[in-house]
């Protein structure tokens, strides 16, 4: 037979139960308890059982994440350190890839083989929270939620991010705007243009319907709006872009078209992902820490999992700045 958890209690001095507990890093065992525990497991080579840890416990230890736009280079930034985070918190990540949240079966998550699930790519008309929520399975928010009170996320202040573009636009005599934001059932697209628009009416400056562009958070988006955004009379000077992606889109179209950025166009966009700080792009951006935003989504999902956060909700915003490169110049 093979070592069991038995074994380790007999060798630390300790009760099997407080073998289980102190190998889980169970808060209620002492620092020297499971110091000990550790060192008798390590001398008998013993490796806990996670069958049998899930049977005893009912917990299994795994974490599902789901994402719908995996082409999208937003999302591997921020499933790395999802995926750290749980890992150091004793979780197991499962990324569940589909095209939309409606075509996850609801099985996959409810079949007790996960503890929580976090959801990176919601949109605010999705019915799998709402699914999740009467099965009494935890769930947080990541980047996107659905807007309504008492939604468990870890968000960026998209709309203080809007309100920065349009202020350093304003400052720079940008009074001719336009916008390419992201899909309208997209809090993160919502938010924003509302923070972006909010800020031009305070300057005076209006942002007319036939400079606005709304569509998916990806690189045709930003390439297929421009051409029909420089044949607005009269055509913008500058164009806030609802993301990175969308705003390389709309940079590479601008090439094609002979349209010199920044001499006669500006070009913003919003998360500041690595590749934007690349010297082919030095794109103009609003920044907000990736790896925060997951590692605090991941915490807040262990707290909801162990009941220690309060029922009515919890939104963790995350602060935004402009970060000022090569694509933004005053109007002329």
């Amino acid at each position: 037979m093979g070592i069991t958890s038995h074994d380790v209690a007999r060798l630390a001095g300790v009760s099997q139960p407080t073998v289980s507990r102190a190998l889980r890093d169970d808060p209620r065992v002492s620092e020297a308890t499971r110091e000990k525990v550790r060192r008798a497991a390590q001398a008998l080579n013993y490796v806990p059982s996670e069958a049998g840890r899930t049977l005893s416990t009912r917990a299994t230890r795994r974490v599902g994440v789901i994402v719908t736009d995996l082409t999208n280079p937003f999302y591997p930034h921020v499933i790395a350190p999802l995926h750290d985070e749980l890992s150091g918190l004793g979780y197991r990540m499962m990324l569940i890839t589909e095209r939309s949240d409606e075509a996850v079966a609801e099985e996959k998550l409810l079949d007790q083989s996960m503890d929580g699930v976090v959801l990176a790519t919601a949109t605010t008309d999705s019915r799998l929270p709402a699914q999740l929520e009467r099965r009494g399975m935890p769930y947080v928010f990541l980047n996107r939620d659905t807007g309504r009170a008492g939604d468990f996320a870890s968000v960026v202040d998209n709309e203080g991010g809007g309100r920065l573009v349009a202020r350093e636009l304003v400052a720079l005599g940008h009074r001719h705007v336009a916008g390419v934001f992201g899909a309208a059932n997209t809090t993160t697209g919502r938010e924003r243009e509302l923070g972006f628009r909010l800020a031009l009416a305070e300057a005076g400056v209006g942002l007319v319907e036939d400079r606005v562009v709304r569509g998916a958070f990806e690189y045709d988006t930003g390439y297929r709006a421009l051409p029909a955004l420089l044949a607005a009379d009269p055509a913008p000077t500058a164009v806030f872009c609802g993301n990175d992606v969308v705003a390389i889109g709309v940079l590479n179209a601008a090439l094609a078209a002979g349209v010199k950025v920044p001499d006669v166009l500006t070009v913003v966009g919003f998360d500041d992902l690595p590749m934007a700080a690349w010297e082919v792009f030095r794109l103009t951006t609003v920044r907000h820490d990736l790896g925060e935003l997951s590692r605090q989504a991941a915490r807040l999902l262990v707290r909801r999992i162990a009941g220690e956060v309060d029922p009515g909700g919890e939104r963790l915003v995350l602060p935004t700045e402009f970060v000022p490169r090569a694509t933004h110049a005053r109007a002329h």
